[in-house]
């Protein structure tokens, strides 16, 4: 792909977009970055970019930034069906994301990773069962680092593992992975589709570009996904569920049985990742089987498996204080991910949700409140409408923040519970990130922790 000289108006400067803007530059293109925010706001991007020759439009999209585009970049974070970007393509400007710029640069086979839950720890499991196996990879994507900056820095991996989001896949064209795996899907993000049903058609995606010598890794217990994989053109793997004729992987006991094809099989040892506990069996088997197929070897991956511990504000043990552990699963941003946490509990808990809504059916959790948990305290945008659809349950009350909740879940809780922060719900009515959220969890046992002592 020649960008030389051409005129590539970047939208949205997140860290994306920043990364964009420094390759297409050195690639002597001509760069326009526009954002809604201000400077001020989008600190310290616009003075990182101040000493390349970057024209920048902020705090608004002016529609003369577009007049002589030839190409439109976006960010992750930027709706790709905004009335300027129609009018773009009606005037035959291409459209794409940042992913899809990357793709067309990047010559080493990918790995890519989607899926509601799960993408962020089965990525970078991948990542470390590849290294295990002694290939050098380059781990990135809608995590740590953009594409486009494994593109611009020249040091060639081996293999390029990437977590890739629904959004990113709305603005995929030639975006092919030599191994895709889609975990699971749940609603989400049903604030910015129109319906599950678009969702899901973004997620499928992911498939759309493999050929017949690639591999798809599904989850085979969701009907959804078989539906969506009986028409691709690569060969699928299952995991979580496989009949005798399909190939892929299931849990027998501390075992794990992988059939890649009919000469290739395995049996792995899962007794080394008993730590990583059961509600990571099946982020542990899809990473197993995508990384196989991508060339690693059984003893890199027990390996690695060995020395993962998880990743923060995910079923995160935060503290013990006087016999109540406490739990950061700030991660679980919608319905299903708090299903699979309080799946995993066996401890009666206190469990503290809201944030900000997705346009959330908050109903389907009652079955598994009503069984698991003893007490909800609900915080932020949306703790009236996830009282409406589950105050009936068990006993319910709100919080002003996130000390405020702390405070309240420990004096309904006894030695031998557990407090749960596994939110269903995005963090930015009150936190600046999932992770800001978790940490200010984690702050607020450990001044309980403090008293305590």
């Amino acid at each position: 792909m020649d960008v030389r000289n051409k005129h590539i108006v970047i939208m949205g400067l997140g860290k994306s977009g920043a990364a964009a803007a420094r390759f297409l530059c050195r690639q002597q293109a001509r760069v326009t970055v526009t954002d809604r925010a201000d400077e001020k706001a989008l600190a310290p991007y616009p003075d990182q970019l101040r000493e390349l020759e970057i024209r920048f439009a902020l705090g608004g999209h002016p529609a003369e930034v577009f007049d002589g585009a030839d190409l439109i970049v976006l960010s992750p974070g930027v709706p790709h069906t905004l009335d300027c970007l129609n009018r773009c393509r009606e005037r035959g400007v291409p459209v794409i994301g940042e992913v899809e710029l990357a793709a067309r640069f990047i010559r080493q086979p990918i790995v890519a990773v989607t899926g509601t839950n799960g993408k962020t720890t089965t990525t970078t499991l991948v990542g470390e069962m590849l290294e295990a196996s002694g290939k050098t990879v380059f781990v990135g994507g809608n995590i740590g680092s953009p594409l486009i900056g494994y593109v611009a820095a020249e040091q060639p991996a081996d293999i390029v593992v990437a977590e890739i989001s629904s959004f990113q896949l709305d603005t995929v064209e030639t975006f092919r992975p030599s191994v895709a795996a889609l975990l699971n899907i749940a609603e989400d993000h049903l604030d910015r589709y129109p319906d599950f049903e678009g969702y899901v058609r973004s997620k499928a995606r992911i498939f759309e570009n493999q050929k017949a010598g690639d591999r798809a890794v599904v989850n085979g217990a969701d009907p959804v996904i078989r539906s969506m994989v009986k028409g691709i053109e690569s060969r699928p793997l299952f995991f979580n569920t496989c009949d005798e004729n399909e190939y892929g992987a299931i849990v027998r006991d501390e075992s794990l049985i992988v059939r890649l094809s009919d000469r290739d099989s395995y049996c792995l040892d899962l007794s080394c990742a008993r730590h990583l506990g059961r509600h990571n069996l099946e982020n542990v088997a899809a990473a197993s089987l995508a990384a196989l197929a991508a060339g690693a070897d059984p003893e890199g991956i027990e390996i690695a498996l060995k020395r993962f511990r998880g990743l923060p504000h995910r079923l995160e043990f935060v503290a013990d204080v006087d016999g109540v552990r406490y739990m950061d699963d700030s991660k679980a941003t919608n319905t299903a991910a708090v299903i699979k946490a309080l799946a995993s509990m066996t401890r009666p808990v206190v469990l503290i949700m809201g944030g900000r809504g997705k346009e959330t059916d908050f109903s389907k959790l009652e079955g598994m409140i009503g069984s698991r948990v003893k007490h909800l305290i609900l915080m932020g945008e949306t703790r009236t409408e996830i009282r409406r659809a589950l105050g009936h349950t068990v006993p319910t009350e709100n919080a002003d923040s996130m000390a405020d909740a702390v405070q309240k879940a420990r004096r309904q809780t006894v030695s031998g519970d557990v407090v749960l922060l596994s939110p269903a719900c995005a963090s930015f009515d009150m936190f600046d990130s999932y992770a800001h959220r978790g940490r200010m969890f984690r702050r607020a046992v450990e001044e309980l922790t403090c008293k305590s002592a």
